[in-house]
């Protein structure tokens, strides 16, 4: 079939959405309630698309479900049903001396559509953030993910139906490519595009749509131990950014130490030793390991290894003689998505701060907080690498524009 009727009826649905915030509140709240309800039936459909994955496939981890991340799911579109409604928030307010009133006004972006991969969590995330914010979610879910995200939408449809709402608030496209064809050119009918997912989908999307493009670009991460970091925070900062959950893209894949602390780093990683990471260490850092960390566990770090997104229990080490050299290496490796320094001085906590180019930078503390929900923004839509509209974690605020209302009382300009 066409797709040109999704579209139709979804900026249909958007005419017609003009939900008072108790009402938004309501659904949003039956949805998470629903989520948990249905558990079982939700981790049924999973299994399906999990049996169609490798398991050591890096994917593999955020296509899973389990109760515990349903329930902090649904947690999190408690939170969102919580925060307060950007829409109407007055940004500016002026009279002008031929007394017309200017006022600018939040309002909802429209349709927005949403590209990703095998990240069922995201068709929760999506719906949730659009629905709050009056904007229509149109959906383009990954085949990996299918049975996952068909299995969600029809939760979140019953309690649309179930609030005599129309379900094409969220729509959720068929997997065919053809579907992906249509919804990057939109036009006319999409407001904006976000994609979500590996750097390939992202520059696909940029470069082949005609519809607006929101980039949530991969996570390539650093974290630099100067001379003066604290060895016991720097350990357990390492530790966490890499280890706590490989697959999202906050995730630690290069440690940048300085040289001065090479004495250091068996201790510093010792934690990631019985997790499995394997390290692909730089000249200086391999032969402070080598012997000491099992072989297998241990290679010599190629070019390639550094401005990798690993996704995985891997991680790069790098070896520099100053800050600068730091600052360089990130410069040309980074993704300008999340950057660290564990660092007691102030002057490099300052210089790091001001010269890192990165939508997070992080003093003394796990990139793993870059996050939506950890923002205080209750999810994220996305993590912008992009400095056009929106950067770092995208909550209600991110997903509404403005316009101007001007007041007059009969004015006519000369």
């Amino acid at each position: 079939m066409g797709y040109t009727k999704y579209f139709e009826d979804a900026v249909k649905a958007g005419r017609n959405l003009g939900l008072a915030p108790a009402a938004i509140d309501a659904v949003l709240l039956d949805v998470a309630e629903a989520a948990v309800a249905q558990t079982a039936y939700l981790l049924q459909e999973n299994q399906k698309d999990l049996d169609r994955m490798d398991p050591a496939d890096p994917k593999y981890d955020r296509l899973k479900l389990t109760a515990a991340r349903i329930q902090d799911i649904a947690n999190d579109i408690k939170s969102i049903a919580g925060l307060a409604s950007p829409l109407g928030a007055v940004l500016s307010d002026k009279i002008m001396p031929n007394g017309l009133h200017i006022s600018k006004v939040r309002v909802p972006l429209g349709v927005v559509g949403v590209i990703y991969e095998a990240r069922p969590n995201v068709t929760f995330d999506v719906f949730a953030l659009c629905f709050k914010t009056g904007n229509i979610s149109i959906l383009k879910g990954g085949s990996d993910a299918d049975y996952s995200n068909r299995a969600i939408i029809s939760i979140i449809h019953g309690v649309l139906s179930k609030h005599n709402i129309d379900v094409n608030a969220a729509t959720l496209l068929p997997v065919e490519r053809e579907a992906t064809e249509a919804l990057l050119n939109a036009v006319g009918h999409v407001d904006v595009l976000i994609p979500r997912g590996s750097q390939s989908l992202i520059n696909y999307v940029r470069n082949s749509a005609k519809v607006p493009v929101i980039e949530t670009g991969a996570g390539i991460v650093h974290t630099y131990l100067d001379e003066t970091g604290d060895l016991e925070k720097a350990t357990a900062i390492v530790d966490n950014a890499k280890t706590r959950r490989v697959s999202v893209c906050n995730a630690l894949d290069c440690l940048i130490i300085h040289e001065s602390r090479l004495g250091d780093l068996l201790w510093l990683v010792e934690p990631l030793h019985d997790k499995g990471v394997i390290l692909y260490a730089d000249k200086p850092s391999w032969w402070m390991l080598v012997g000491l960390w099992p072989p297998e566990q241990l290679h010599e770090a190629q070019p390639e290894h550094f401005g990798t997104e690993f996704l995985s229990m891997k991680m790069a080490i790098k070896t520099v003689s100053s800050l600068d050299e730091a600052l360089e290496h990130i410069a040309i490796n980074s993704s300008k998505h999340s950057e660290a320094i564990v660092s007691e001085d102030a002057d490099h906590i300052e210089t790091f701060l001001n010269r890192v180019d990165a939508a997070a930078v992080y003093v003394n503390a796990s990139t793993a907080f870059t996050d939506g929900a950890q923002f205080g923004l209750g999810a994220e839509i996305g993590i912008s690498t992009q400095k056009l509209h929106a950067r770092g974690p995208m909550g209600l605020e991110e997903l509404t524009s403005y316009k101007w209302v001007v007041r007059g009382d009969g004015q006519v300009r000369k």
